[in-house]
């Protein structure tokens, strides 16, 4: 059963350019689906039917996976089913009758300029390489609103000091280049003089990257989640995630007077729906009460 599903995620993500995060979240949902099914002792996919996958899906519901959750099983699985019948690999779909559960569109959340404040302080309380690594990652993702995966992907020469931009490679290879804020600048200026050297000191250090972990490694997107949830906690942000910081920026960002379009360009967006989603962010988070610390005038 898997050399199929092997096939089925190498045609997404060559012919339809389908995300590595995506392919990688599909695998999972797929992989459970076969060992749902081998369970059942459901061995061939020709000898699956529309009852196997009823089971599936109130299996799911059953370990009480959010609605969010199940659509996206649901939508790999559909996907996969589709390509086995396109290819005559199946002779009928047993998942075109299935139904996704609705989900709720949750609108974006932002932080507050405050909260943001509080966490770029944080990684200077240590004064390590790490600290001084952390702080120019945060003030880059803050001062960007990059996605994570973009971030870590930089190399030490997309940042141009002298025009204060810096360049990164959005998705479908998309490149953009994006205007850097006066503190994310002194940031990396610090951690590239100071730093990146002690952190580039292994032998087998990445010459490329500009973000390194304690092994002188590119850091990975994982990495950077782990990071990012410790400072997190550290000021009672329990459930603060990457793409909050992205929405931050853009909420943030519309509330300073950024044109909608030039949003759209600065994080990378195909579309300017999908920006827009950000303006109803920029009525509702209550204005900074940190306005004179050199991070509300971020742009």
């Amino acid at each position: 059963m898997n050399q199929y599903v092997a096939q089925f995620l190498a045609y997404m993500a060559d012919e339809r350019n389908m995300s590595a995060n995506t392919t990688a979240a599909y695998r999972t949902d797929l992989d459970q689906l076969c060992s749902f099914l081998q369970d059942r002792g459901i061995e061939r996919w020709a000898d699956v039917d529309a009852e196997a996958m009823m089971a599936f899906v109130l299996n799911l519901k059953e370990k009480k996976y959010a609605n969010s959750t199940v659509a996206r099983r649901l939508a790999a699985v559909k996907s996969f089913f589709a390509f086995l019948r396109e290819r005559n690999l199946i002779s009928h779909d047993p998942a075109e009758h299935l139904d996704a559960p609705r989900v709720d569109r949750f609108p974006p959340r932002a932080i507050s300029q405050h909260q943001v404040d509080e966490l770029l302080e944080l990684p200077l309380q240590n004064g390590t390489p790490e600290g001084l690594r952390d702080k120019a990652m945060l003030e880059v993702l803050y001062a960007t609103g990059m996605r994570v995966s973009e971030l870590v992907a930089l190399n030490v020469d997309d940042v141009a000091f002298d025009a204060k931009t810096v360049r990164c490679l959005g998705r479908q290879g998309r490149e953009r280049t994006v205007p850097l804020s006066d503190p994310a600048v002194t940031a990396l200026e610090e951690y590239l003089d100071i730093a990146r050297p002690q952190l580039a000191r292994q032998t087998s250090s990445d010459d490329e990257a500009l973000f390194l972990n304690h092994r002188g490694k590119r850091l990975t997107r994982q990495g950077f989640w782990l990071i990012l949830k410790s400072y997190a906690e550290q000021v009672g942000m329990h459930d603060l995630t990457p793409h909050m910081l992205r929405h931050s920026f853009a909420a943030h960002q519309l509330r300073s007077g950024v044109d909608l379009r030039e949003l759209q360009e600065r994080l990378g967006h195909a579309s300017i729906a999908t920006t827009q989603i950000y303006t109803h962010l920029a009525g509702e988070t209550p204005p900074s009460n940190a306005a004179n610390n050199g991070h509300a005038h971020h742009s």
